[in-house]
């Protein structure tokens, strides 16, 4: 019998997702509850179970495709039993080679935090639902990697050393460009992009002016202003009268 997996139901202020990743491919066997693939939304990472057992039929949306609440993105075939047939086989021909089991793959975030710090997930143990390594077990990891500061040998005072000509001047044009790569937006900063352009728009932008006579102001601070300084030692600013004018209004 075919089962069909749906998207989850989004929040109502959600109107699509993004299918991020499988994690099985047609023709492969999965159980039920197993995580089949990532969907990312405006504000968080989704991952949708398998909703019985069996062979993975079909795959209707692929990596990358958007989605709504309750879309059909594949089908199960329940009575699929030959992939999870094969298995007993293989142990009962080899008992004494058992089969490493493969580490639960990273979340979107940890792996993209984990390629920009140059990390092996695989050597991470992972915190997260079914072994699978999060944001904050890549954070710790790094943490852990971060060398003691080791304690700095006085050197012996150096010897006199003749005085050298001043350097050449280096062109800096020529020494290259830096390099320029470009990712497509996630699902959450095209999000953020999206509201600060219509904040942009949308927020009145202006400037306001107010005439203030401050002739008695200057008057008073240019009576007090030397014997201010004399008692204090600081002078006298505009400043002191704006704070106590504003004490006085709150």
């Amino acid at each position: 019998m075919l089962v069909e997996v749906k998207v989850p139901q989004l929040s109502e202020s959600v109107a699509e997702a993004t299918l991020v990743s499988w994690h099985k491919k047609t023709g492969e066997y999965v159980k039920r509850d197993e995580n089949l693939v990532d969907i990312e939304t405006d504000k968080v990472v989704l991952e949708t179970p398998a909703p019985e057992s069996g062979v993975l039929a079909s795959i209707i949306k692929g990596d990358g495709g958007t989605v709504t609440s309750n879309e059909v993105i594949a089908r199960i075939d329940t009575e699929g039993k030959a992939a999870q047939g094969a298995r007993p086989a293989v142990e009962k021909a080899e008992p004494k080679t058992e089969p490493k089991a493969a580490p639960a793959p990273a979340m979107p975030a940890a792996q993209k935090l984990a390629a920009e710090r140059k990390v092996d997930t695989a050597a991470i143990g992972g915190t997260g639902r079914g072994g699978r390594v999060t944001k904050g077990d890549v954070l710790e990891a790094l943490k852990g990697a971060e060398p003691a500061a080791q304690p700095v040998a006085k050197a012996p005072p150096a010897a006199p050393t003749p005085q050298r000509a001043p350097a050449p001047a280096v062109d800096l044009v020529g020494l290259g460009e830096r390099p320029e790569q470009r990712v497509a937006m996630s699902r959450l900063r095209a999000r953020v992009a999206e509201r600060l352009v219509q904040s942009q728009s949308t927020a009145a932008i202006l400037t306001t002016f107010n005439e203030v006579n401050m002739q008695p102001v200057i008057d008073l601070r240019n009576k007090y202003r030397d014997r201010f300084e004399k008692e204090h030692g600081v002078k006298l600013g505009f400043m002191s009268f704006f704070v106590k004018a504003v004490v006085y209004a709150l």
